[in-house]
């Protein structure tokens, strides 16, 4: 990982603009500088990876190459040209905002709040909510151009006839849902992360699936893909039905934070806590993870309860880090 001015992997991944690294006196949660990529680690990150794909595709073996890009990570900093793609794009305020009732792994987003928000608290104040969400859009747009870039160079060497390319996110993001800015919860919106499977030899390409999937089954589809073997360890499930026909089912995954595990199914997630305490959401109803139904639907419970004893069994965990 290119850490060029912020001198260590560490202080990129916090980075702010132009090499300045977060301490605890600086730390503003948004920023916009006139610049260019290189403002911030990503440009540097994208770069390398650019070389490394000229440089691997002039060999005579297959190669495997991991680009990780930072953004939209925090502080949501960005070059301003960036940000002003969306000064007069209407963004919508979270649909379910309000701190749920009950046990759940709602936290106070001590993570988040701990940046300086100039007294600013983005679920009391709407406006600043909002200026929030057009920064994390801008951190994206960022990433994108980043990942534009490195498709171009494939396409640019000839290596996209041959090469599977994976963009695969490592965890979801609250944006003011559930009145939680940030992630370490085992809502819908922590635990979904992006996944993107391209092969120059799928005929379904563009389509999208809503087979629930693990971050593990990545390793099994690739192995698949590329005529490897897959080692005996892997805990993951090959993706190529899903791949060949979207329609696919897909399985179910389970997750763990501290003490409580949540297993998700095409229609249902239960948590789990340690306390004995239960949730449960039903995501064909308009309500979705707002409305823990657990009292009245016992039977359910209890075969999501034994599902999980046996995932817990035979699967490997996607972490709520």
């Amino acid at each position: 990982m290119p850490v060029a001015e912020w001198e260590s992997p560490k202080g990129a991944m916090h980075g702010l603009a132009n090499g300045k690294v977060r301490t605890p006196d600086n730390r503003d949660i948004i920023e916009a500088v006139d610049g260019n990529d290189k403002s911030y680690p990503d440009g540097y990150i994208a770069e390398e990876g650019l070389r490394q794909i000229d440089a691997l595709v002039k060999g005579d073996k297959p190669f495997f190459l991991a680009i990780g890009l930072i953004k939209p990570h925090l502080p949501f900093g960005v070059p301003k040209h960036y940000l002003d793609l969306y000064e007069n794009v209407e963004i919508p305020p979270a649909l379910h905002p309000e701190k749920p009732k009950g046990k759940t792994t709602w936290h106070g987003s001590g993570e988040f709040m701990n940046y300086n928000r100039w007294g600013k608290d983005p679920r009391k104040d709407k406006d600043f909510a909002l200026e929030l969400k057009k920064y994390y859009a801008a951190c994206v747009s960022y990433a994108d151009k980043h990942v534009g870039d490195i498709i171009q160079k494939l396409k640019e060497t000839g290596a996209d006839k041959n090469t599977i390319v994976v963009l695969w996110g490592d965890h979801g993001w609250h944006l003011g849902e559930h009145s939680i800015w940030g992630k370490h919860s085992l809502f819908e919106e922590s635990l979904r992360s992006p996944l993107i499977i391209y092969d120059p030899t799928m005929e379904n390409r563009g389509e999208m699936s809503d087979a629930i999937v693990q971050s593990v089954d990545v390793f099994p589809t690739l192995c698949e893909l590329t005529d490897l073997p897959t080692p005996n360890f892997t805990k993951g499930t090959s993706l190529i039905p899903i791949l060949k026909d979207p329609k696919t089912s897909g399985h179910e995954a389970v997750a763990i934070k501290a003490h409580t595990t949540t297993i998700r199914t095409d229609q249902y997630r239960l948590v789990q806590h340690k306390s004995g305490e239960v949730e449960l959401y039903d995501h064909n109803t308009p309500e979705g993870e707002v409305l823990n139904i657990a009292d009245y639907h016992p039977e359910t419970v209890r075969r999501l309860k034994k599902l999980i004893i046996g995932k817990m069994g035979i699967k490997a965990f996607v972490f709520a880090d």
